[in-house]
């Protein structure tokens, strides 16, 4: 289902039409909540790089959702997969910038950077194993939610239309439970947040206070 099918959609079953913004939220509140609940493989990416020398922070890739793993690569191609701590772990375990090393820790420090400890002691290699914050359907025009799994999308949008609407409760609870349904299955696909290996479990990208 491409967003246009699927504007059509939501203004057949609610018996209304809408306006583009309107559309464009429901679709959007819908998409945000299957991201937040739901481990998609379309989501999963790799990005290799490298840390600096004597620079205790990474950039995250753009368009971070929440992170699987974050290894360092060493000379002799090995890895080494850094362990998520919180920032106030990573500042009382590594108060000096200057004590350098091979990373063994990291925390997400801020909307946009990775904090390593201890400080590199030279420009490693990195890969990060992330989820990507999908594109919306409603810019793309189609998604791989809207083509193989319309029922999560399609229910989703429902639902927030038929709440905006102040629908009867009856046929919200209807649609809702079709959602609910909907998103259950898709959990089923995505095995990443099922699997209970240390550096396979989402991290959610959450900044500090």
């Amino acid at each position: 289902m491409n967003y246009t099918e699927l504007k059509t959609n939501i203004q057949d079953i609610c018996e209304q039409t809408f306006t583009d913004d309107q559309l464009a939220m429901f679709t959007q509140q819908a998409e945000q909540l299957i991201f937040s609940m739901v481990d998609l493989p379309a989501m999963r990416k790799n990005q290799t790089g490298n840390m600096s020398l004597n620079n205790k922070y990474l950039t995250m890739p753009s368009n971070i959702l929440y992170v699987y793993s974050l290894a360092v690569i060493d000379g002799t191609g090995n890895y080494h997969y850094l362990l998520n701590k919180d920032v106030s772990f990573m500042r009382e375990a590594y108060p000096l910038p200057t004590a350098t090393g091979l990373p063994v820790h990291y925390g997400i420090f801020g909307q946009t950077t990775f904090i390593l400890g201890p400080t590199p002691d030279a420009a490693y290699q990195s890969e990060i194993h992330y989820a990507e914050y999908p594109a919306s359907i409603v810019t793309a025009g189609t998604t791989w939610l809207g083509e193989e799994f319309d029922s999560a999308l399609l229910n989703g949008a429902l639902v927030q239309a038929l709440r905006f609407q102040k629908g009867e409760p009856d046929t919200v609870a209807l649609y809702e439970k079709m959602y609910v349904q909907a998103v259950a299955l898709l959990r089923n696909l995505g095995s990443g947040r099922l699997e209970t290996d240390t550096y396979r479990s989402g991290v959610v990208r959450v900044p500090p206070n």
